[in-house]
């Protein structure tokens, strides 16, 4: 870990610190969900299919709300934002636990999700890229590695509470964590390192502050490189997540039992983690908008090869390599936006950005569905997830090959611009 000249730690590692019990809470909660289903059916006598809709709207809902809580964020401050977030987690998981209707605990827990997740992701990435340059790449990518931790140790440690106290019991226990360890490490999240006498990366302050980089949301929102950010998130996204909805029944489908089928997906929780912590450091080296082409594509091959896969650890190895793709991705790209449109706004801008990903995860997946229902077969959805990804190289490509370099003063700003 980087220290400042001082000798101490450099404070922002304590905000990737933060940023990752943010991601590790927020989305480990979202994917704990699973292990509620068989409790809630036999306390309320409902059918499997009554829940399908929860996690797109909880998915949509936090997604979506990063257009909102990003701006509030370059004006309020980041940390307030991510401490409100934990805290209407935490609110929310605590009346799902009281709540008496099956409709009363899915409301609880979307809005407290969606909400919660909502508020603090975004900023408390956002915060991570202004305390960073040459390794923005890598300390983004350990920021977001929360989440692939969080599918993998919250839905088992979730079962382990409900076996001890119950799902009401449990959702209050989940409910602690979201508050303690989500809303108390929040508090360490910084907005700007200069407000502590710092540069990025812990190099010595300039003797001059160099006054905040970045150009306005409106100009930023105008240029052609957003625009091609954006619509290869989007085209992407519509493709990125069927795995995680539709992988386990793919693989029952083919003769996989139940159980082991469900580990499948915490095997791209494996990938994803390994691929947030070790592809974001190799970004930072070979040039981050060159990489985060090369991920849209590696996901497309990455996908291309689950049609081929036919048995579990054929299965298991896609699963793998789609999930370390899947995790470089979500590393490099608040990254990239940093490195194209600077410090003063990014947040912002991350979160509007990441309002592309919310219309994939919400309509992705079930369109895989009604395209499974129509001919029996995974073959066409799957066909169209590689499809959608080498659209999404080829418009990032384009944005990448025709961008305008950065004006001086911003290649040249402490906070963030180019390497």
């Amino acid at each position: 870990m980087g220290r400042s000249r001082s000798g101490r730690v450099f404070h922002g590692w304590w905000v990737v610190a933060a940023a990752f019990a943010i991601t590790f809470v927020g989305f480990g909660s979202a994917y704990t969900f699973s292990a509620f289903v068989a409790p809630l059916q036999a306390e309320f006598g409902a059918s499997r299919g009554s829940v399908a809709l929860v996690f797109s709207f909880a998915g949509f809902l936090y997604f979506a709300l990063g257009s909102v809580s990003g701006p509030l964020s370059d004006r309020l401050g980041s940390r307030a934002l991510a401490v409100a977030g934990m805290l209407l987690l935490g609110l929310g998981l605590a009346l799902a636990a009281r709540a008496r209707t099956l409709t009363g605990v899915y409301a609880a827990y979307a809005l407290g999700v969606g909400l919660g997740v909502g508020c603090a992701y975004v900023p408390a990435i956002g915060a991570v890229q202004r305390w960073f340059v040459r390794r923005r790449g890598y300390a983004s990518g350990i920021a977001v590695s929360g989440i692939g931790v969080g599918t993998l140790l919250m839905p088992p440690c979730a079962s382990a509470l409900i076996g001890a106290f119950g799902w009401r019991g449990a959702y209050l226990g989940l409910a602690a964590v979201a508050v303690l360890l989500g809303g108390g490490l929040s508090l360490l999240i910084e907005n700007d390192p200069r407000r502590r006498g710092l540069a990025p990366d812990g190099d010595p302050p300039h003797p001059q502050p160099a006054p905040p980089d970045g150009i306005p949301v409106r100009a930023a929102l105008a240029t052609g490189r957003f625009a091609g950010l954006y619509a290869a998130c989007l085209c992407a996204s519509f493709g990125v997540f069927v795995p995680f909805v539709h992988l386990v029944p793919y693989a029952q489908d083919r003769g996989v039992a139940p159980a082991r089928a469900a580990l499948l997906i915490s095997v791209i929780g494996v990938g994803s983690t390994a691929g947030r912590f070790l592809l974001g450091g190799l970004a930072d080296r070979v040039g981050r908008e060159r990489f985060l082409v090369a991920m849209y594509a590696a996901m497309a091959l990455a996908l291309a090869s689950w049609a081929l896969a036919g048995q579990f650890w054929t299965l298991a190895a896609f699963a793998l390599a789609f999930g370390v793709c899947y995790g470089g991705w979500v590393a490099v790209l608040p990254a990239v936006v940093m490195d194209y449109f600077g410090g003063r706004h990014v947040s912002s801008l991350i979160g509007i950005l990441y309002s592309s990903v919310a219309f994939g995860t919400l309509l992705g997946p079930s369109a895989a569905g009604f395209m499974f229902d129509v001919s029996h077969s995974y073959t066409l959805p799957i066909v169209a997830s590689v499809g959608a990804n080498l659209l999404a190289a080829a418009v990032a490509t384009l944005a990448v090959r025709h961008r305008p370099r950065p004006a001086p003063e911003l290649a040249a700003a402490a906070p963030g611009g180019e390497d």
